[in-house]
């Protein structure tokens, strides 16, 4: 039984799976969306979730905890002065994730997972003509 395991293990190790998430997490940050498989996409909402709740403390305690996760000083201070203060008065629910169908080579679900309310337009897979 899985009775209070939080979180999935990706079939990764534990160090492998951290440093998969703050990848990501740099990376989403960074371009306020990414498209990945469904999997990944739910498990790194609440990662990146907690790090915009950080952003929106604006103290150096919240500051030097987002950059032991992130390790990226550009994208750090993109999330405390850019992306934090965008949601001051939202509390919570501050990423999207929309399904884009299958992946080609293997089949994998793939989703887009991107900042609610960003200034871009939702991305609508191509369908081939024939």
């Amino acid at each position: 039984m899985r009775h209070r395991r939080k979180g999935k293990k990706l079939g990764r190790t534990a160090s492998h799976r951290k440093a998969m998430m703050r990848n990501l997490v740099t990376e989403f940050l960074d371009n306020e969306r990414i498209v990945t498989t469904i999997s990944k996409a739910k498990a790194l909402r609440p990662v990146a979730e907690k790090m915009i709740t950080l952003g929106k403390r604006e103290n150096l305690h919240a500051r030097r905890r987002a950059l032991s996760f992130i390790r990226r000083k550009e994208v750090v201070y993109k999330l405390f002065d850019e992306i934090a203060p965008r949601f001051s008065e939202r509390n919570g629910g501050y990423t999207r994730i929309l399904r884009l169908g299958f992946r080609q080579g293997d089949q994998a679900e793939m989703a887009l997972l991107e900042l609610v309310g960003s200034e871009f337009e939702p991305v609508v897979p191509d369908k081939k003509s024939k």
